[in-house]
C-alpha cells in the first residue's frame, strides 16, 4: 500500500513506527559506544582491529575445508537471480548496499538458521555448526568495481571472520581498510578483524569478490560474556532483527517457488522427450 492510499490511521501508525525506531537506533548507539570499551576491556584477546588468524580455532578449521565450501559456492552462483541483495534481506543496509552489487546468501543470521539455504550447502552447513558461539554466517558477494563505504559494526561482542573464496587477480585494487590497517584477501585464507573500528571495501576491479563472512562471540571474561549475553538478548526483538529475518524468510519463499517452477519445466521436458521417442 503507498502513502497515497494509506488511510489516517495507517498513516498514524505509520509514523508512530518511523519515530519509534529512530529513537531506538540512536538510544542504541550511545548504548553501543558505551559498552564496547567495556567489551574492548573484558577481551582476552585483546582490542585491536585485525587478529592473528593463527590465534582462532574455527579460522584454521574453516581454512582446511576451503575446497568443498567454494564448491558449493559455485554451485549457488549458478542461479545469481536467487540470490538477494543485501538490503533486501537487512533495510538497514541500505546506506552501503546501493542497487545491485551486493548480493548475500544467508546461512545462519539473526537468531535464524536458514533451513533451505543450508539444505544447499550441506558441507559448509557442518563446518559452521562445528563453530562455538557462531551468531552469523552468509556468503558475501561483491560485484566487479563497487566500494562499500565507510561504515562500523554494531557490537565488539563478537568477531568476524572471512574466508577467501574468489578474490580478484588484482588484489593490490581490492582491498579492505579496517581503521589504519589496508588488507587484500588472500584466496583460501581467513582475515579475522574487529567491524566495529571504521571499515570500507574497495573493489576496483572488473572480477567479483567472494568470501565466506561470520560472526562468532568474541573470547571475554566472565562478566563481558553476560553483559554481551544481554544486548544480544535484547537486539534480537529489535525491528534490526525482526525485519531482516521475515525478509529472509520471504527470500527463500521465493526461492523455493522458483525451484518448483524449475523442477516444473524439467519434468516437462523429460516427458516431451519420452513422448518424442
Amino acid at each position: 500500500m503507498d502513502n497515497a492510499n494509506m488511510t489516517p490511521e495507517h498513516n498514524l501508525v505509520e509514523k508512530i513506527r518511523r519515530s519509534r525506531r529512530s529513537f531506538i537506533k540512536k538510544t542504541g548507539k550511545k548504548l553501543i559506544r558505551q559498552l564496547g570499551s567495556f567489551l574492548g576491556k573484558q577481551s582476552t584477546v585483546g582490542d585491536m582491529p585485525v587478529f592473528q588468524t593463527e590465534n582462532f580455532d574455527w579460522a584454521k578449521s574453516l581454512e582446511a575445508k576451503v575446497d568443498i565450501i567454494r564448491q558449493e559456492l559455485l554451485s549457488v552462483l549458478e542461479t545469481p537471480a536467487n540470490i538477494p541483495y543485501f538490503h533486501e534481506v537487512s533495510p538497514d543496509q541500505a546506506k552501503i548496499s546501493k542497487g545491485e552489487n551486493w548480493q548475500t546468501f544467508v546461512l545462519f543470521g539473526f537468531g535464524y538458521k536458514s533451513e533451505a539455504n543450508c539444505l544447499r550447502c550441506p558441507e559448509t552447513t557442518r563446518a559452521l555448526e562445528q563453530i562455538p558461539h557462531l551468531r552469523t554466517a552468509f556468503f558475501s558477494i561483491l560485484a566487479p568495481n563497487y566500494r562499500i563505504p565507510p561504515h562500523k559494526g554494531v557490537t565488539k561482542g563478537v568477531i568476524r571472520g572471512h574466508l577467501a573464496l574468489i578474490v580478484p587477480n588484482d588484489t593490490e585494487n581490492c582491498w579492505i581498510r579496517i581503521h589504519d590497517q589496508q588488507v587484500s584477501w588472500k584466496a583460501d585464507k581467513c582475515l579475522v578483524f574487529d567491524d566495529t573500528f571504521d571499515h570500507e571495501v574497495h573493489n576496483d576491479t572488473d572480477e567479483r569478490r567472494v568470501v565466506l563472512l561470520l560472526d562468532v562471540d568474541r573470547p571475554m571474561r566472565f562478566w563481558g560474556r553476560c553483559v554481551h549475553h544481554i544486548f544480544m538478548t535484547g537486539i534480537r526483538w529489535t525491528a534490526y532483527v525482526q525485519d531482516a529475518k521475515k525478509n529472509l524468510k520471504s527470500q527463500e519463499e521465493k526461492l523455493a517457488a522458483a525451484v518448483a517452477r524449475a523442477d516444473a519445466l524439467n519434468v516437462d521436458a523429460d516427458d516431451k522427450t519420452g513422448h518424442s521417442n
